[in-house]
């Protein structure tokens, strides 16, 4: 799988992100069909929500968490185990 590259935009203010339009977001899953994640690309920013829950609030990363994010994943940071 090929690396992709991700270019941080600063806000401006208190570091709040702002409230973005996601009515018309195409949402990708990491599985076939309906997965347990799912991310879209808006407005410079990545939403993620639950795929089984679309209605629930999706968390919204600037590029620079999110690819913290990624990295955390990928190196184990996350597991429970």
């Amino acid at each position: 799988m090929a690396d992709t590259t991700t270019t941080e935009q600063p806000l401006t203010g208190s570091g709040e992100k702002p409230e973005l339009d996601l009515s018309g977001a195409q949402w990708r899953s990491s599985s076939q069909g309906v997965g347990d994640v799912e991310i879209a690309f808006v407005e410079g920013f990545i939403a993620m929500r639950h795929g089984r829950r679309p209605e629930d609030p999706a968390l919204i990363f600037t590029p620079g968490e999110w690819r913290a994010f990624v990295l955390g994943a990928r190196e184990g940071e996350f597991d429970l185990t």
